[in-house]
């Protein structure tokens, strides 16, 4: 069997690979093994093909690869409104319990609940925001 033929039918069968993991790796080494297959019908000695191939291959994971997960994964969505006040830092203004307070939340004053109905939070603390329902912002301590 001609080495080109042999090239081709390994790049076919990681594209294939390539269809069902999507990790973008099998699918440069497809191509890899595809100008490999070019240069082996070109006449190019079998050594020379293996090195083509590893050349190529080498560089489109080191280069390539990065840029197409990069481009491919997903976003991480922009939270808007009280949903990014979520996880920001809390000054406690006046003490807080499970029955109410008061905190600083990126220079705007919040009434406040502790997200933990046994704890008692004491001013001039800097605690995290759990949760925001309605216009209570439920904390919890930072250690």
């Amino acid at each position: 069997m001609e080495p080109w033929l042999m090239w081709l039918i390994a790049a076919a069968v990681l594209a294939i690979a390539e269809v069902f993991t999507l990790t973008a790796a099998l699918g440069l080494l497809a191509v890899a093994a595809s100008i490999t297959a070019a240069s082996a019908a070109l006449g190019l000695p079998v050594p020379w093909q293996f090195l083509v191939f590893a050349l190529v291959a080498t560089l489109s994971l080191l280069f390539v690869r990065p840029l197409a997960v990069r481009r491919l994964s997903p976003r991480q969505e922009a939270r808007f409104g009280v949903d990014a006040l979520v996880g920001k830092p809390a000054y406690v203004v006046s003490e807080v319990s499970a029955q109410g307070g008061r905190v600083r939340i990126g220079g705007e004053e919040w009434t406040a609940r502790a997200y933990d109905e046994t704890l008692v939070i004491p001013p001039g603390t800097t605690a995290e925001v759990v949760e925001i329902s309605g216009s209570t912002a439920f904390i919890y301590p930072r250690e």
